[in-house]
């Protein structure tokens, strides 16, 4: 029997009724009206981007909220092709022993963009809730992992000397701290050892240090250095703590003595290729938010991705050194502490990448509420997809982070990638 006749017959009926029914060629989005369809899904008029009928239109422009504070990414002359895929291919997949269309996933989650790519090309690109190729869409913590493909160019430059130095070496406003005594390296793994809680209740250490982000009272530097409590010593186990990618962040300005922004255009955006210029939010301080606040469009994220599956080459040009992108992101050179399964119950960390559980080399940039890159360099198959998932994390919305694993699993086996799990 086929995987189609095996659903239950009254669910396909609904579908089916739902878009003869509506008042437009598509079917409904999910939850679109408490997303904010009737007003356009309007952009935030500086307060609350994340309530629900400010999700949409404000994650996708955050440069338009009154308030926020940007830096511009800017591209260069030319940007690398992204052409579609000469073939069309069916993508499927299985989730809680029931088969799915890649438009019954769009129909099912809160999904604004997807793309995915094979060897560059363009096997599918979609767009919801009235979002297009020109919006640059807000990576939360996506950025964690451009901000550490910065430390591996200030790295191969020789702005940064070691990522074994310890941070205060640069970053001169965090000597004497705890932070300031802990190696780049030892952030870049987010092993420094120190409490940081990060649950997305508003009452967390993170939600302390995005207030002094926005208001610049306390400080950043303030916020970091009181960071003094530990759980272990540096270097023992994965803990996620977004203070750490903060700290990385003001040892690349500190060491370059340039902006993050002005870093990312010259050793990442130009040569990548970038279609759109991009940007980084900023604090009160002027600082980029290393941890959680880089834009792009949908295609440039993919481009991105496209450069991670080519071990940091586009063309013939190597954009980020390949042994520092394979330090960080190949499951066998983590300390057993940070592989699959070890660092947490599934994924493993790396340098600001999460090693994802295939045995074929697979790793990804997350960010909450369902912000995702996942990458499968051997293959050359890369997701994207942006998102205003429900809850932030699996922990708060456990069936929309279920369902995206299935969903990279049939996009894996659909084209020809590896499943095998690590």
């Amino acid at each position: 029997m086929s995987t189609t006749a095996r659903r239950p017959v009254s669910r396909n009926i609904a579908m089916v009724l739902a878009c003869l029914l509506g008042m437009s060629l598509a079917c409904a989005e999910p939850d679109e009206e408490a997303l904010g369809k009737n007003a356009g899904y309007p952009i935030s008029p500086g307060q609350g981007v994340s309530q629900m009928q400010y999700r949409v239109g404000s994650w996708s422009a955050l440069d338009k909220v009154p308030g926020i504070l940007t830096h511009k990414v800017a591209k260069g002359d030319a940007p690398t092709p992204l052409p579609k895929a000469s073939a069309s291919i069916d993508i499927r997949y299985r989730h809680r022993n029931l088969g799915y269309t890649l438009d019954e996933y769009l129909d099912r989650r809160r999904i604004t963009g997807l793309l995915i790519l094979k060897n560059g090309e363009i096997v599918a690109e979609r767009y919801r809730y009235g979002r297009t190729e020109q919006n640059r869409f807000l990576s939360f913590s996506m950025a964690k992992s451009v901000t550490s493909l910065l430390v591996g160019s200030a790295l191969s430059r020789g702005v940064i000397k070691s990522i074994d130095d310890p941070a205060a070496l640069y970053a001169k406003d965090l000597e004497g701290s705890p932070y300031g005594q802990t190696s780049i390296r030892h952030l870049l793994r987010m092993s420094s050892g120190l409490t940081f809680t990060e649950r997305y209740d508003g009452q967390d250490d993170v939600a302390k240090l995005s207030r002094s982000v926005a208001t610049g009272n306390p400080s950043v530097v303030s916020v970091l250095r009181s960071i003094t409590d530990r759980h272990s010593h540096a270097g023992e186990k994965f803990v996620y703590a977004s203070a750490e990618t903060e700290v990385l962040g003001r040892v690349l300005t500190a060491a370059s003595g340039r902006t993050m922004a002005d870093l990312t255009s010259e050793w990442l955006w130009r040569p990548l290729g970038a279609e759109q210029d991009a940007f980084w939010c900023t604090g009160k301080d002027r600082q980029e938010s290393a941890y959680f606040c880089f834009n792009a469009t949908l295609r440039d994220w993919g481009r991105l991705g496209h450069m991670l599956a080519r071990d940091g080459k586009v063309g013939d040009v190597q954009v980020i050194p390949q042994a520092y992108l394979l330090d960080g992101t190949d499951p066998a050179r983590q300390p057993a502490a940070f592989r699959p399964y070890r660092a947490t119950p599934g994924v493993g960390y790396g340098y600001q990448f999460w090693l994802l559980p295939q045995k074929e080399r697979s790793f990804g940039m997350q960010g909450i509420h369902g912000q995702t890159v996942f990458v499968q360099p051997a293959t050359g198959i890369v997701m994207v997809q942006t998102a205003v998932y429900a809850g932030a994390s699996g922990a708060i919305d456990p069936d929309a982070y279920a369902e995206r694993a299935s969903f990279w699993q049939g996009v894996l086996q659909s084209l020809g990638g590896d499943t095998n799990r690590y």
